[in-house]
């Protein structure tokens, strides 16, 4: 009889990427010398790759580009009548090379006008052309500015991502991202450290996609907190969890109502990141991520097509626990907290009902009006407890919230509401420099009254007496900010994906972690 085979279990906190470098050096240099190289084979079809630009207007028949074609026995104008290269940004062009060729495959990469987002895009491209390889050198950052430069390398990271797996198969070498990547003819003295941030950036949203994308059967509130812990021991941080006595304790009752149908009790977290040089006068960003670990709907119940991707429902505590685990890395200088509100919405005998009076920590009490709006019952509780003890200078939460906002904006960008301009602005600034579009909602004041409720203080939809399900659901969550500077992140639409293409793995995207560490990198 075989032996049993158990299935592998992939490493979620330690993301594989690339090996990025930079030099100043050109591709042409590169290539004809062999020190940055000397752990790659060419005579392996798996070996070296070279990747050039295709710009506007096509391959260039003179400078870099020529030139370093030209070392391959190459003339531009020949590989443009040949191959037809495009400009478009993300299409790529492989042209194989001879055996005796300094590299095995030459490709052309697409880079439109080079700026930031058609560089992501093209970076993008290339990381997923170069999976299984062992290095790739190129030209693709010549000229660009550090965000442009960033941009670039953010694609190459999570072109090359494919999540994980839990097979009693060994993992293809073909889908694993290239080993290095080295990037050529960057001269500016803080050009590596572009690279490495940028790079720290896109480990954090892959580490947000692999949590989020762990199925629901291994990951419950216990999981995920412990998985916290885990980070918090590996990136610096303070880590506090607290378990379902604790919370019962201390009276945080959404939390205990969304999970209390669940054979796995709910669970907060807070970690803390202090940077090096604080003091008291030091700001305090408080950051709230939505942690459902699977989400039936409740006794409101989910049809089952609704279901499928509920396992990714916790993907804002997700980004928060990524966000903390690379404050260190990146330097962030301001105190940053986050608080991961952890349940499982399921269906029991305890489950909480539409109807119900619940009392939410700090005291307020909120009538349910259907069990499936559970995200905003559990950042309400951490919501209210950031504002009672932590004293933050911002507080902000993220959560895959409303199908609304799904609606509104589909996948390609987020509403953002704030109670501060600056802050709004300060965010969507942010998001278009990491290609994460934020649009800024507004708090309409006058649809306040349909939360209303007869029994409760608040009921926490509008229900059928009114629209605007993203609006009013950030409304109902700005009652537990007190009065503090406060931004909501509704990431329905945008922190998942139906396809597989470009920067996105089909499942959780991760959407908004680079977002609030270009953010959170920029304060003082």
């Amino acid at each position: 009889m075989p032996a049993h085979k158990t299935a592998t279990t992939p490493d979620l906190l330690n993301p594989v990427a690339s090996e990025l470098s930079s030099t100043d050096r050109t591709a042409t240099d590169v290539l004809a010398g062999a020190d940055l190289l000397t752990g790659a084979d060419v005579g392996d079809r798996f070996g070296l790759v070279l990747a050039l630009p295709v710009p506007e207007g096509g391959v260039p028949t003179d400078g870099e580009s020529a030139d370093t074609l030209a070392q391959l026995g190459l003339d531009a104008a020949t590989v443009t009548q040949t191959w037809e290269p495009t400009s478009k940004p993300g299409s790529v062009t492989t042209v194989p090379m001879p055996g005796d060729a300094p590299v095995r495959t030459l490709l052309l990469v697409g880079a439109g006008a080079t700026t930031a987002d058609d560089l992501r895009t093209a970076g993008a491209a290339l990381g997923r052309a170069a999976r299984g390889r062992q290095h790739v050198v190129t030209s693709l950052a010549e000229g660009s500015d550090a965000v442009a430069l960033a941009a670039l390398v953010e694609g190459i990271c999570l072109g090359g991502y494919t999540p994980p797996r839990w097979s009693g198969k060994p993992a293809d070498p073909k889908t694993a991202p290239a080993g290095a990547v080295t990037l050529t003819g960057l001269p500016g003295a803080g050009d590596a450290e572009v690279v490495r941030r940028a790079a720290v950036r896109a480990r954090a949203t892959m580490l947000a996609r692999n949590l989020a994308v762990t199925p629901s059967n291994l990951k419950n509130p216990a999981w995920l907190a412990a998985q916290a812990e885990a980070v918090a021991g590996a990136s610096g941080l303070d880590v506090r969890v607290w378990s379902d006595d604790d919370l019962r304790r201390e009276g945080f009752g959404g939390l205990l109502a969304v999970g209390g149908g669940s054979a796995t009790p709910p669970r907060l977290v807070q970690l803390d990141h202090t940077p090096s040089r604080a003091n008291r006068r030091t700001p305090r960003i408080v950051l709230v991520g939505k942690g459902i670990t699977f989400d039936t709907g409740g006794l409101d119940i989910k049809p089952a097509e609704g279901m499928l991707a509920m396992k990714t429902d916790m993907s804002g505590s997700a980004i928060v626990l990524a966000v903390l685990a690379a404050c260190r890395e990146l330097d962030v200088p301001v105190r940053v907290t986050g608080l991961l509100a952890l349940a499982e919405n399921a269906v029991g005998g305890a489950s909480y009902r539409p109807g119900d009076v619940v009392t939410q920590y700090g005291g307020r009490t909120v009538e349910i009006g259907n069990t499936d709006a559970e995200g905003r019952i559990v950042m309400a509780d951490a919501l209210a407890y950031a504002d009672r003890h932590l004293d933050p200078d911002v507080l902000l939460d993220i959560a895959t919230l409303t199908g609304a906002a799904r609606v509104a904006f589909g996948r390609s960008m987020a509403p953002v509401y704030a109670t501060d301009d600056a802050l709004r602005d300060a965010l969507v600034a942010a998001g278009q420099r990491t290609g994460e579009v934020l649009w800024p909602f507004p708090l309409v004041d006058d649809y306040r009254p349909l939360l209303d409720s007869e029994v409760a203080d608040i009921n926490h939809i509008a229900g059928s007496r009114g629209g605007a399900g993203s609006i009013t659901a950030a409304l109902f969550l700005r009652e537990f900010a007190g009065d503090r500077r406060w931004a909501h992140l509704d990431i329905a639409g945008t922190g998942r994906s139906d396809v597989d293409r470009g920067l996105l793995s089909k499942g959780a995207t991760g959407f908004g972690a680079r977002l609030l560490l270009t953010w959170l990198e920029d304060m003082q």
